[in-house]
């Protein structure tokens, strides 16, 4: 069956995909590139054909969203029927998968810790990091304090000194 669009090109399996699936279906079998090509591309046009089918029959029963047994139905309806079983049982496969991988991605209910726990625990924290945060504020505060005293007895010492330094030049001028 050949494609109507120019564009259907980009719309390939990945090569990689397909050498994966050769070699682990095919493990002692070398498999030439031109065979490699046409598995892909008779792959392209089997997922175009079986999508345009399952298309169609969602359209008839006005559905928006093709569903898996919107493409059961295409299969059987292309002559695909005894492949039903195996697609049946690899849609129940990847139900299962996502249904735990939807519990697992859950952190909150593996933790095995009720809720009202978390929330204590996360309380505890913040008041730690507040009292954290008034410490270094404190710390802060004195230093600024002890710099200023360290500046004020600079400033006390230069006075005291220009003042020593300026009575030393009266008696100086006075012993003139």
């Amino acid at each position: 069956m050949a494609s109507s669009s120019g564009n259907d090109d980009d719309l390939t399996i990945p090569r990689a995909a397909i050498n994966k699936m050769i070699k682990e279906t095919l493990p002692n079998v070398r498999v030439a590139n031109d065979a490699r090509e046409l598995v892909v591309n008779c792959c392209t046009e089997f997922i175009h054909l079986i999508s345009s089918e399952a298309n169609e029959i969602c359209n008839k029963s006005e559905k928006k969203t093709i569903s898996p047994e919107h493409v059961i139905n295409a299969l059987e309806s292309l002559g695909f029927a005894s492949y039903i079983t195996e697609v049946k049982d690899v849609l129940q496969e990847c139900k299962t998968v996502a249904l735990k991988r939807r519990k697992a991605s859950s952190r909150l209910e593996n933790l095995g810790i009720p809720e009202e726990e978390l929330l204590r625990q996360q309380q505890e924290l913040f008041a730690k990091a507040r009292q954290q945060q008034a410490e270094l504020a404190q710390q802060e505060w004195l230093q600024m304090q002890q710099a200023a005293q360290q500046a004020q007895m600079a400033a006390a010492s230069a006075t005291a000194a220009q003042q020593a330094g300026s009575s030393q030049d009266e008696d100086e001028e006075d012993d003139i």
